[in-house]
């Protein structure tokens, strides 16, 4: 990781705590989602695909026939969080793209660890390639922090089964790899939000008995897969100031090494999920514009 200070615009970066997320903080955490999740009532339409998937369906205001989608994955490091939670990031995306997006509630970690999380956004993916309202052929699939890397995933596991071929993966500052939890290197005091202990306690959780023998699934590990061809084009987007920083900029490098055209948005001094924190600072509006137009080219033709 680079030793950036915080971007000026980042005010808050001094006052956040550099880990939420533990193991000690969890159940507390998953307390305070549903009481807030009670207040918020998202314009969405909820949908239960099977008895473990539901999903939140954003439609635009003017409908059209054979819709763009986009199947978003929320993040919460595998053990928290839920679909609700970006509902203004997909009602803005619905709205402005004129697509359908859908957000994916998927069950979390460790009580269903690696692949049950991975295998509900794929019968989240097929459902919304069914829906007769939506063009299967322009369908993008994204997320953030764990939702990124479970996106990823995703793609990777919709090219092994071949059924869909998603146009785009759109990964904000994705969760992809394990083996950062072995490096000593990473300078704490550098990071907000997300820290090494809680990356550690993340990843323990998704992978569980996936892990018991030693090896570690490609498909729970993205950035494990050999064989990164053949994948959709995918915009990446990271701060210098995140732990996943090192992880991403090289899974972006992989991907143009394999031929999968790849933009990669590295953003100086920011740090995890800095743009739902601050989002009105000009580099947290660039960044979510950045994201709008990959979202807009791959699905409207620009």
């Amino acid at each position: 990781m680079t030793e950036q200070p915080f971007n000026p615009q980042l005010r808050a970066a001094r006052f956040l705590p550099r880990t939420i997320i533990n193991a000690r903080t969890l159940p507390a955490l998953r307390v305070l989602t549903k009481l807030t999740g009670i207040t918020r009532r998202p314009d969405a339409q909820v949908v239960s695909v099977d008895a473990d998937v539901s999903v939140y369906v954003f439609r635009p205001a003017s409908a059209r026939p054979r819709t763009p989608a986009l199947l978003w994955i929320h993040g919460g490091g595998t053990v928290l969080g839920d679909a609700a939670q970006d509902s203004g990031f997909c009602r803005r995306i619905a709205d402005q793209l004129n697509i359908v997006v859908v957000s994916v509630e998927y069950r979390l970690a460790p009580e269903h660890p690696f692949p049950a999380p991975l295998e509900d956004c794929y019968t989240a993916l097929q459902w919304l390639a069914r829906q007769p309202d939506i063009d299967p052929a322009r369908i993008a699939i994204g997320g953030a922090s764990a939702g990124g890397g479970l996106a990823a995933a995703l793609a990777l596991l919709a090219k092994e089964r071949g059924e869909i071929r998603p146009v785009l993966q759109l990964l904000s500052y994705p969760m992809l790899d394990d083996r950062t939890t072995t490096r000593t290197d990473i300078d704490p005091r550098r990071l907000r939000l997300w820290s090494p202990a809680s990356n550690r306690f993340g990843w323990r959780a998704y992978l569980g008995p996936a892990t018991a023998d030693g090896n570690v699934p490609p498909l729970a590990a993205p950035a494990r897969y050999d064989d990164l061809s053949g994948l959709p084009p995918a915009w990446i987007g990271v701060g210098t100031n995140d732990l996943f920083h090192d992880e991403d900029v090289t899974y972006a490098r992989r991907l143009q090494q394999a031929g999968v055209a790849s933009t990669l948005h590295v953003v100086p001094g920011a740090y995890h999920n800095f743009d739902a924190i601050e989002a009105k600072a000009a580099i947290s509006r660039a960044f979510v514009k950045a994201q709008t137009t990959a979202l807009d080219e791959a699905l409207n033709g620009g």
